[in-house]
């Protein structure tokens, strides 16, 4: 059975928050129309590249790294790495997975982008922190780009928790895959002059428990609230399709996809 995405209304509401500061940040993406299933997704693209540098793997890898890049650094200062320290190890890990060609060492038979991404950074950190710790900031190229005092402030904002960080990473990686989908749904509105009206139902998208009764929605927006309903019907169901999409970016194997989902949902509602 497929999973039923989005949260229902008792998801976290520190989850709904993080959600809504990673919409925040998220750069503007390409391809703002409707978005077809893929045959051939950015990560198998750079599974297939193996040891060859083609400008389509590098590409592709560079977007997947572009957009997860924030789940890489909380995990780093997870580890008791200070700000400073995990800016320098996050760029040098990127350094060497694209420059390298660290690419070729993904396993073929656990194809997924987020499973590699961590078990790679981990060992990083393990045999080579010190050497890219003690690197002088800013000697190196920079291979991801990012705002380096919005990113300690984002995780300055993080709530308190007990999370290892391995388990805060898989939470900041779920809650950008949202935040990620959601700014997809949001643009694509927006190019049919509905941006207000995404902003209005969004809450209600998500599924939080605090958000906006739909008759007042429809005096906002002056709509019917029959109206309102089937619009947020076709938006869910529009939003479970990107998500689908955005998830298929991150497996060799589209039959993962719904496993990745579960684990999504598992994720964001502990």
């Amino acid at each position: 059975m497929a999973l039923e995405i989005p949260l229902p209304p008792n998801a976290a509401s520190s989850t709904l928050a993080s959600v809504q500061q990673d919409s925040v940040n998220l750069r503007q993406v390409q391809g703002l129309g409707v978005t077809p299933v893929f045959n051939t997704t950015h990560w198998s693209v750079v599974l297939a590249a193996g040891d060859t540098d083609t400008p389509e793997a590098q590409a592709a890898l560079a977007r997947l790294c572009q957009t997860y890049w924030y789940p890489l650094y909380c995990c780093v200062r997870r580890h008791g790495r200070s700000a400073e320290d995990a800016q320098d190890l996050t760029q040098a890990f990127f350094e060497k997975l694209i420059a390298r060609n660290q690419i070729s060492l993904a396993d073929r038979e656990r194809g997924r982008f987020r499973t590699f991404l961590l078990r790679s950074l981990e060992n990083f950190l393990h045999n080579e922190h010190e050497k890219a710790s003690t690197q002088k900031r800013g000697g190196g190229r920079a291979m991801i780009s990012w705002d380096a005092q919005s990113a300690e402030e984002r995780y300055n904002s993080e709530p308190s928790t007990d999370l290892s960080p391995a388990e805060l990473f898989d939470r900041r990686w779920a809650s950008t895959l949202i935040a990620e989908t959601l700014h997809r749904l949001r643009q694509e509105l927006a190019m049919t002059g509905r941006a207000e009206l995404f902003d209005h139902l969004e809450p209600n998208l998500w599924g939080d428990d605090t958000s906006t009764p739909y008759a007042e929605i429809a005096a906002a927006l002056d709509m019917t609230a029959v109206a309102v309903k089937v619009t947020m019907h076709r938006l869910r169901a529009r939003f479970r399709a990107l998500l689908r999409d955005e998830i298929i970016q991150t497996v060799a194997d589209p039959g993962e996809v719904e496993d990745e989902l579960q684990r999504l949902f598992r994720i964001l509602t502990r």
